[in-house]
């Protein structure tokens, strides 16, 4: 009888883990995914509505594909979707949609109900496990990650409201584990369905010293969280003292740099990390090597076909709003140089939908890609364009000067003697930098000014003034617990609007 770790590399050798396509044999595969997508919704509310009986199998497809159906966000698709949850059916996907994923919202903060078909929930869990198994194909110690494998997310115990279920993402795919992986997931199937996250974190943390843990996956700020909990509760050094294994964290949803200090700071020895790019969307992406700079490869037999939207000023307005006359590219057209905002259709019912990601390519060769920021989350009142991914760097580059972590921030633009700000707000507990504001603002201006052409330009222009708030981190963290946005599946926005800011600023009134 072979081994669960036999089982396991034996697994990942037979689902072919690492498909080595590039850009051209990904528009190749893609054409055919659309194909399928169209064939497959052509008599729906949807495919009638655009033809799509005309176009199927046609040599013109993408043509005729990309100049009948509209580029849209949300707003665009929520008609066809509400009709769907209201109990019609065959709308936008012939089968019926029994499970919706509702987002965090943090773009302008209201709740969104995402289709989840049942084929795409197949694509997803067939993701996730490969992408467990590229873990195991790399130089991680193969009987370590052959442990548990702790997976944090949201409650699997979903709302139904008589015709359809809803929740978080991670809560409708971890539902039903597959059968390989049952003996190694944590945590167990009644802490699963709490939906409070604070008796969630009691819980597991209680239960912590049973367990063996290999791996671990989950959003940084509540993976760190769960990790202060644990070292604190048992008097720990480090998270390895009680999970002497422990050699990956498998991590999504915001940028890992912001954290990293903190995290490898709770480890007895250093760990490997490993992006994913799971969106409410579908799975779109995950990392496969250690030694890429970050990118991840993209998914291109994943139930999803893509299109790539230069993120300029040709397609997309000062506030990130998609321009009448946009012009979406496909996989072949792509090139490493630009930023591109993600447009989808997919086997949920999806098309042509915006996202709301902007990646980069970062191997065309491997079609692999860096998630950048969102077409939201940038800020350019006077044509400073600052996405966050500038942020983001920006901040680790001032934080590693102080050798500090700032892991949580946000900023937001207001007028400043008749001209523009920006304001900060950056979660610090070293106490040493307290009264140090100015002095980490003019190093966070100065850096943005390199990282930022177009900042250095507006820094001398329109853009008269720079601001810089340094909070507690539990600032943050407790905003999203009173605003219901506490949970292992959801993140502080990283550019507030005006609704957000006032929210924010009230908060702040009250709490201090």
């Amino acid at each position: 009888m072979p081994t669960l770790l036999q089982r396991l590399l034996t697994e990942a050798k037979n689902r072919g883990v690492f498909l080595k396509v590039n850009i051209e044999q990904g528009e190749t595969i893609q054409q055919k995914t659309l194909n399928k997508l169209v064939d497959k919704a052509q008599y729906t509310a949807f495919g009638k509505r655009f033809h799509f009986n005309e176009i199927v199998d046609s040599d013109s497809l993408l043509f005729d594909y990309q100049n009948s159906v509209e580029m849209g966000d949300y707003l665009n698709m929520l008609p066809w979707w509400t009709r769907a949850r209201m109990g019609e059916e065959n709308v936008s996907w012939p089968e019926p949609i029994k499970n919706y994923a509702v987002s965090s919202g943090t773009s302008d903060g209201s709740s969104k109900y995402i289709p989840v078909s049942d084929q795409m929930l197949k694509h997803i869990k067939r993701a996730s496990m490969r992408q467990v198994l590229s873990v195991i194909q790399t130089d991680v110690p193969k009987d370590h990650i052959a442990k548990k494998w702790l997976m944090i997310g949201g409650s699997t115990e979903l709302e139904y409201n008589g015709m359809y279920y809803s929740g978080d993402l991670s809560g409708i795919t971890t539902g039903s584990v597959p059968i390989l992986f049952q003996r190694l997931s944590k945590p167990g199937i009644q802490i699963r369905k709490e939906k409070n996250w604070t008796e969630k974190i009691e819980k597991i943390t209680k239960e912590a010293k049973d367990w063996d843990v290999g791996l671990v996956a989950g959003v940084p700020a509540w993976i760190k969280l769960l990790m202060e909990s644990v070292i604190e509760n048992y008097g720990l050094e480090s998270i390895h003292d009680i999970w002497p294994n422990f050699e990956a964290y498998i991590h999504g949803g915001v940028a890992l740099s912001p954290y990293k200090k903190s995290l490898d700071a709770l480890m007895g020895r250093p760990i490997k990390y490993f992006e994913t790019y799971l969106a409410s969307e579908g799975f779109i992406a995950y990392q496969t090597r250690l030694d890429n700079e970050g990118g991840m490869r993209l998914l291109i037999r994943n139930g999803i076909y893509y299109e790539f939207v230069p993120f300029d000023k040709n397609n997309f307005s000062d506030s990130g709003e998609l321009l009448p006359h946009a012009k979406a590219l496909t996989l072949s057209q792509v090139n490493d140089k630009e930023e591109y905002a993600l447009l989808i259709s997919t086997c949920s019912g999806t098309w042509r939908y915006l996202i709301g990601d902007t990646i980069r390519f970062t191997n065309l060769d491997r079609c692999e890609i860096k998630i950048t920021g969102r077409t939201k989350h940038f800020l350019s009142l006077c044509g400073e364009h600052l996405s966050v991914d500038n942020m983001t760097k920006a901040l680790e580059l001032v934080a590693n000067d102080y050798d500090v972590s700032f892991e949580e921030f946000t900023v937001c633009g207001v007028p400043y003697e008749g001209f523009f700000a920006h304001e900060w707000f950056i979660s610090c507990d070293n106490e040493k930098l307290i009264g140090r504001e100015n002095e980490i603002r003019d190093k966070l201006d100065m850096t943005l000014k390199v990282l930022n052409d177009d900042y250095r330009v507006e820094r001398s222009a329109a853009l008269k003034a720079v601001k810089l708030n340094l909070l507690p981190s539990n600032k943050f963290y407790e905003w999203m617990r009173v605003n219901d946005n506490e949970g292992s599946q959801n993140k502080f926005p990283r550019v507030l609007n005006k609704e957000l800011l006032e929210n924010w600023r009230n908060y702040l009134k009250t709490t201090t």
